[in-house]
């Protein structure tokens, strides 16, 4: 069958763990044809992944580049001087300014007009256009904010639009049609396998390697835009995630923590089956030797999520109690992000590490840069089910992870858990390690061990070969969740009830 794969900043323009389960999945299975749809941010992104044969098609779907080719021109050959007013958009405003509790029954019907009319009108027009921003500007003079809070502005309002007509710009590109349209993201991800249910009545599956919304709240942390645009952004994304998880056959997420987060924001668990990342094992045969020297070792995306800075500030106190000590980072940053890179070459340098502490960029063959180290350290901030721990496991490596996301399912009791942004932790565990050469091998063989058995990239590929023939023929799938043995490998810990809230408040 043909399988719309979609996906937001990933493949095949982009590298990281994302895409490299999207490049597996698409290899593993060369009886399914694939037509990769790509949200991307200018259009103008690169292919930088061979394709194998059974990927069709390539297309493009620019966020922030030019817009959407409006509607042909009329009978008179000339195209409308004033934008047409999208019919739905003062439901949408409704609706995003609305409680909760009122807003979700009513979203996916306004969303959906919003489509037909972006097929038929321009609706980058109408949404760029004075009237839009007046009507937002008019419902907003009536929205309830507390005394704290900063009272909508005229410029808030055309920030708030231009969002929102750039977030909405899928819903104007020729609809994709296959046999299953599987979203490999939440949120604006979605919004072309909507399309395609609602055109062609197209099953669709979401996957989430990292829960969508809850990276949208720590993001907001970080935008430049005043609290009441931030706000309606969110309520617009938190939307659009709870009607993917209500409009998706199936939903499959990459660990037992994103499962639950999906519960917590309304996903329907009889629809959820929990499918864990995996590896070659031929890829990554056991490390037979280590490093002469103590080296830490770390590869991944340079990027802010990935707090490089808190392996830096740790680094520094392992090398005061071990000045013969390395670390050893490998990786290059996305684009947009080379600025990080070099705040974090900045901060290496004023906590004097010189030499000791090296980038060296993007590594040809992964499994080298963990050979390269005794330990291998993650020290993300938000992660999924990340690649690099389960591909160290499989050399063999202890591993020292940030508790975040699915990690602790990943490692259990063979590495060391530390908290996100704690420095000395992470120092102590990683000391801990560098200097009992008898502890690295017992933690090295008993991960090797785990992954094999669990994490193995022949398992994902069964699991979404059945997926893909039943969400495909329309036949109902058996509910996996009531024996999913993925609860069974570790006891990960429910969030809690007001995480949510809290990460809202903090956003603000």
């Amino acid at each position: 069958m043909d399988v719309a794969l979609i996906g937001e900043g990933t493949y095949p323009h982009q590298f990281g763990g994302v895409s490299v389960w999207c490049d597996q999945l698409v290899r593993g299975m060369p009886d399914y044809d694939f037509l990769l749809v790509a949200l991307t941010a200018t259009g103008a992104e690169p292919v930088r992944w061979s394709l194998p044969e059974n990927v069709l098609s390539v297309g493009s779907i620019p966020l922030w580049g030019p817009p959407p080719p409006g509607p042909a021109p009329g009978k008179r050959g000339r195209r409308r001087i004033r934008p047409v007013p999208c019919p739905a958009l003062p439901g949408l405003i409704d609706i995003l300014l609305a409680p909760p509790a009122e807003a979700q029954d009513r979203f996916g019907d306004v969303l959906r007009e919003v489509f037909e009319f972006a097929q038929a009108e321009n609706l980058t027009a109408s949404l760029s256009s004075d009237a839009a921003v007046s009507l937002l500007s008019e419902a907003w003079r009536d929205w309830r904010l507390d005394s704290t809070e900063a009272a909508p502005t005229l410029h808030d309002a055309v920030t708030a639009m231009q969002l929102l007509e750039h977030s909405l710009r899928p819903l104007s590109h020729p609809v994709v049609r296959a046999d299953v349209a599987h979203a490999v993201t939440n949120g604006l991800g979605a919004l072309p396998a909507f399309t395609a249910k609602w055109r062609y009545g197209t099953p669709m599956i979401v996957t989430e390697h990292g829960i969508y919304m809850r990276e949208q709240y720590l993001h907001s942390r970080n935008t430049p835009f005043r609290w009441p645009v931030r706000a309606l952004h969110l309520r617009f994304l938190r939307r659009l995630c709870s009607l993917g998880y209500s409009e998706a056959e199936m939903i499959t997420p990459g660990n037992v923590y994103n499962k639950r987060w999906e519960e917590q924001l309304g996903a329907d668990l009889s629809r959820v089956r929990t499918v864990y990342n995996g590896v070659d094992p031929a890829d990554f045969p056991a490390s037979e030797s280590e490093p002469p020297v103590p080296t830490i070792s770390w590869a991944g995306r340079v990027d802010p999520v990935k707090d490089l800075e808190t392996l830096l500030v740790a680094f520094s106190l392992v090398h005061r109690q071990m000045p013969e000590a390395r670390l050893r980072m490998f990786g290059s940053p996305p684009q947009g992000q080379e600025a990080y890179l070099e705040r974090c070459k900045a901060l290496a340098a004023e906590l004097g590490l010189g030499g000791a502490a090296t980038f060296e960029g993007r590594v040809e063959k992964i499994r080298d840069a963990y050979d390269a180290g005794q330990v291998v350290v993650l020290c993300s901030i938000s992660e999924g089910f990340p690649y690099t721990l389960i591909e160290a496991m499989t050399c063999g490596r202890p591993c020292v992870a940030t508790d975040v996301g699915g990690v602790s399912e990943a490692v259990a009791d063979t590495g060391m858990i530390v908290p996100p942004r704690n420095p000395e932790a992470l120092a102590q565990s990683c000391l801990a390690l560098l200097k009992d050469a008898s502890l690295r091998r017992q933690l090295g063989a008993a991960a090797r061990m785990r992954a094999l058995e669990y994490f193995t990239v022949d398992r994902a590929i069964s699991a979404f070969d059945e997926i893909y023939t039943f969400v495909g023929t329309g036949l109902e799938l058996p509910n996996a969740e009531l024996d999913d043995e993925s609860d069974e490998l570790v006891v990960a810990e429910l969030p809690e009830r007001d995480e949510e809230t809290e990460l809202l408040e903090a956003a603000g």
